[in-house]
This record gives structure tokens, C-alpha cells and sequence, in this order.
């Protein structure tokens, strides 16, 4: 007889999320995954000027508000007819780039690690490290009290099969620890071109408005430094261990194997060279990406609004009584096809293409040193290890791409707001493929939609019954004990979900809470 899981929220990740499973002699049978809010950016956006969009789509997700801002800038560059100087295309690339390095090292050290690695080992350190004291600390006072402290939210948690040896869980910690510092560095990067992080103030549409100078270049190439020489020495060493550690799961997570890539960062003003390839994989064939086959089935979203429309032309009409519906995430589908997006989907199209021989040997040393083959990615731990080398390839182009800055060059075209347009702005993006699209009427935003990687891999069932990435993920993911399901968060983590993204807080006027603040 199956017996239902339900994971609310599901920890360390950006938002909230809901996983019901149904396990029947073990293992998962069927799955459902659930965004549990709406907000609404779409709504906000409409009777706006489109030079508002950078601004208020970055506020979607701190985490990884460039990412918006670039989709929303490219979005506008295409509605507007502008195209950035070189200038303008690299500085963004570099903003880009380096919210691309601190969103990957956050994920395996702060959001997944935690998964492999047994946190407890931490009280039996006796030396004197100040910040493994303190985590020692924190640890210590959430067993105590028997919940997160106000510190780390290291505890609670589900018990599980954790790394074994005490000096590897010793040493992820400290690593834990400072990949906080390299985090800091990649923000650090990001704020010389964009004055300020989360949510840049130099991005527009032509190019950006900050110049390059040999200070500002300097400076940030000696962090960049530092970031590629923890990707080589520290990130991918540990993603290595870990798979070593866990060879099963290179077996478990697979999910549903097509894989879809827009393409990104671009390397030329015409856009015929990308550094990230697009393309689609679908049952088996590679095949050209092409967006008009983009569309979002809502029947089991909380939305009333028309299914399976492109996203040029979408709705955004909550519904939070809708019968059948479980998700305020929408369905969206390939030419009616689920695929999964993100740096797994980038890496295994690539490497079919062959479009990028530094990855493809990468990833071949990688296979190799696992002594395993190329299907062996579509896994729990392939997901992991591709995000691991795409950050060395983003970290690695960086250097070259800030070499190409010209101090005193233009960084912005100049441009003017039609009355009427349309446009469309695509970009990769940590998490996974990033959509904005824009329709302009009499100089304002008249519609306004956003379709983010969490929308692609956590959502519902679509029109036809299929299940979303996600969902599909989870079938076939053994469970040892139900009263202790960390198999399920291995998986769903290893997709990097952020739910703040994938659902656009509803305002009935309940209290929810009330607080007194004494000055």
C-alpha cells in the first residue's frame, strides 16, 4: 500500500515549496510539486514605462536579480531596435558572469552540501578555528533547543546516510565557511560594474552606464582571481568527492532527459556567437531551439488565465479557488514537450554539439575520473558536477572578457520609445533558461511576462497530464524511511530551485501578523 510524503516547506532553497510523493515499497510512485504563493510582478508591471523593467523584474529574486535585469534589458534592446557598443554587451557579461560564480557556489556549499555532509561531526572539533567555533556553537544551541538558531539553520533536519569519514566532513565544513568569503568576492565583482548588489543600478537598454577604467578592471580581475582558483582547487574537488562518496546517485534523479538551452552570454554585437550554445534535445535528437514553440498550460496552475499561449501573448489572471489546481507555477512546454532547463541541460547540449572543446574535455576528464559515461549526467550528482564545470568555463571566459574592455570607448546607444512594440529578451541564467517579453502601447507596458527556470522545472502536471521536471525527477527516487525522506530534498535541490522566481503574496486583508517595535 503507498504511503504519502509530503515535504512543506522543502528547506534551503529560495521560496516555498511543496513536494507530495506517494511511496509504495520504497520507492516513489508519484510525485507533485507545488508552489505555494503568488505575487503578481506581471500585474505590477502594466501602464508602466518600459525603462521601469530593469528596475522592478530585478526585485523578483535576490539571489539572482541580474539574471532578470539582463532578460529585461535584452527584452527592451529588442522592443526599442538597439544594440549595446562592446563596451555595453561585455560589462553585462561580466555582471552576469559573476552573479553566475556566487549562485553556484552558493547552491553545493549552502544549499546542498548539507544533504552529503553530516553538520554533527562539527562538535567533536577541537581546534581553534574562530568560525568552526562558532559554527560548532550554532550546532550545538540548535540541538539544545531543538530547532534553527538564530545563527545557521543547521538543525533540524532528516537523519541520512552522511559521509562517513570524520576529516572529509571537517573540511566541507571549513569549506562551507569559505565559500561565504568567495561569495562576498563575487558580489564584490558584481558591484564595481552594477554600484550595488542585490539589484544593479547600471543597466539599460543599449548598454549599460558605467565605464570601464584600468582601476575598475583591475580590481575586479584580482577577484576574479581568487574565485577561479577556488572553482579549480576547492568547488570542483569537493563535487568530485561527493560523487565518489555517492556513486548510486548518478542513478537516481534523471527525471525526464529532454533538455532545452536559449543560449548565452554573447560574445559579438550581432549575436551570432554565444558562449553558451542554444538548443533543444528532445527523445533522443538534437534539434535547433526556436522560441515560437515556446507555450504555459495552466489547467493545474491557480490561474483562470488562457492555456497554452505563447508567452508573447500570456496571462497572468490568479485564481486561488480554482478547482484541480495545486500550483501557482504555470506548465511550459516545448513544442508540447516537458524539458529540463539549467546548467545540467546547458552541459548536455554542448557537449552533443561539441560547441565548447574546453567543456567537452572537462566534462570527459570528469566521466573518466568517475569512470562513467555521458548518460551518467542526467542524475541527482550530474546536476552538481555540470554546474560545478560550467562555473570554471563562465570564471575562465571572464578573464578573457574583461581584456576586451576599452576605457574611454562608448558603453550605451542611444534610443527612443515607440509607440507600439513588441520584444523578447533571452538569456541563461544560474537556475536555468530566463524569458522576458514585452508588448508596448502608447509607450507603456501593456503586457509584461516572465518565464524563469523554476517555472520550466518545478511546474505542475500540464493540459495533457504530463508531469513536470520535478515531478518526473522523483519517480523511481528510493526512500529508506519515511519518517526521514532526505532523498527527496537531494533531488529537488539538485535543480536549484527558486520559487520566488517561478511565482508572480496574496492580499485578502487577513492579518497575518502583528508586530511592536520599541525605539
Amino acid at each position: 500500500m503507498a504511503r504519502t510524503i509530503t515535504v512543506d516547506p522543502l528547506t534551503r532553497i529560495e521560496g516555498h515549496l511543496k513536494i507530495k510523493v506517494e511511496v509504495e515499497n520504497g520507492i516513489v510512485v508519484d510525485a507533485f510539486s507545488a508552489g505555494e504563493m503568488f505575487r503578481g510582478w506581471e500585474i505590477i508591471l502594466k501602464g508602466r514605462s518600459p525603462l521601469d523593467a530593469p528596475a522592478i523584474t530585478q526585485r523578483i529574486c535576490g539571489v539572482c536579480p541580474q539574471v532578470h535585469g539582463t532578460a529585461s534589458v535584452l527584452c527592451l534592446d529588442d522592443a526599442l531596435g538597439v544594440n549595446p557598443p562592446a563596451n555595453g554587451r561585455v560589462i553585462r557579461n561580466l555582471m552576469l558572469g559573476a552573479n553566475f560564480i556566487q549562485s553556484h557556489i552558493l547552491h553545493f556549499y549552502h544549499l546542498s552540501a548539507l544533504d552529503f555532509v553530516d553538520i554533527t561531526a562539527i562538535l567533536s572539533y577541537s581546534g581553534a578555528d574562530p568560525k568552526l567555533l562558532q559554527i560548532k556553537n550554532w550546532v550545538q544551541a540548535d540541538l539544545d533547543s531543538g530547532e534553527a538558531s538564530a545563527g545557521a539553520p543547521f538543525l533540524p533536519r532528516y537523519e541520512g546516510d552522511y559521509i562517513e569519514d570524520h576529516e572529509t566532513n571537517i573540511q566541507s565544513i571549513a569549506n562551507y565557511v569559505k565559500a561565504l568569503e568567495i561569495r562576498r568576492k563575487a558580489q564584490e565583482m558584481l558591484c564595481i560594474w552594477g554600484g550595488k548588489m542585490p539589484h544593479v543600478q547600471t543597466l539599460f537598454p543599449g548598454g549599460v552606464s558605467v565605464r570601464p577604467t584600468v582601476d575598475k578592471i583591475a580590481a575586479f580581475k584580482s577577484r576574479l582571481a581568487e574565485l577561479q582558483s577556488f572553482t579549480d582547487n576547492v568547488y570542483i574537488p569537493n563535487v568530485l568527492a561527493v560523487a565518489k562518496a555517492y556513486p548510486d546517485w548518478f542513478g537516481i534523479g534523471g527525471g525526464v532527459g529532454n533538455f532545452m538551452s536559449y543560449g548565452g552570454f554573447r560574445l559579438d554585437n550581432e549575436n551570432k556567437e554565444v558562449l553558451m550554445a542554444p538548443g533543444i534535445y528532445i527523445e533522443g535528437k538534437l534539434a535547433d531551439f526556436d522560441s515560437g514553440k515556446i507555450t504555459e498550460h495552466v489547467k493545474y496552475s491557480k490561474f483562470s488565465s488562457g492555456s497554452v499561449l505563447h508567452p508573447s501573448e500570456g496571462e497572468t489572471v490568479p485564481d486561488a479557488r480554482k478547482s484541480g489546481a495545486y500550483s501557482w507555477i504555470k506548465s511550459p512546454r516545448y513544442n508540447n514537450k516537458v524539458v529540463e532547463v539549467g546548467p545540467l541541460a546547458r552541459t548536455f547540449i554542448a557537449y552533443l554539439k561539441d560547441s565548447n572543446s574546453d567543456l567537452k574535455s572537462m566534462v570527459d576528464s570528469v566521466l573518466a575520473d568517475l569512470g562513467a559515461g555521458p548518460e551518467a549526467l542526467i542524475s541527482t550528482l550530474g546536476r552538481h558536477a555540470a554546474r560545478a564545470l560550467e562555473c570554471k568555463i563562465v570564471a575562465d571566459n571572464m578573464q578573457k572578457w574583461a581584456d576586451e574592455l576599452i576605457p574611454g570607448e562608448p558603453v550605451h546607444s542611444e534610443f527612443d520609445i515607440p509607440s507600439s512594440s513588441a520584444g523578447m529578451g533571452l538569456t541563461a541564467g544560474p537556475r536555468g533558461e530566463l524569458g522576458h517579453w514585452i508588448n508596448i502601447e502608447n509607450k507603456k507596458i501593456a503586457n509584461y511576462q516572465a518565464v524563469v527556470p523554476t517555472t520550466w522545472n518545478g511546474g505542475p502536471r500540464d493540459d495533457n497530464g504530463n508531469m513536470g521536471p520535478f515531478e518526473q525527477a522523483l519517480i523511481g527516487t528510493p526512500v529508506a524511511d519515511p519518517e526521514n525522506p532526505i532523498e527527496i530534498g537531494r533531488v529537488i535541490r539538485s535543480f536549484d530551485p527558486c520559487l520566488a522566481c517561478a511565482i508572480h503574496i496574496v492580499d485578502n486583508g487577513k492579518e497575518i501578523s502583528k508586530f511592536k517595535i520599541n525605539i
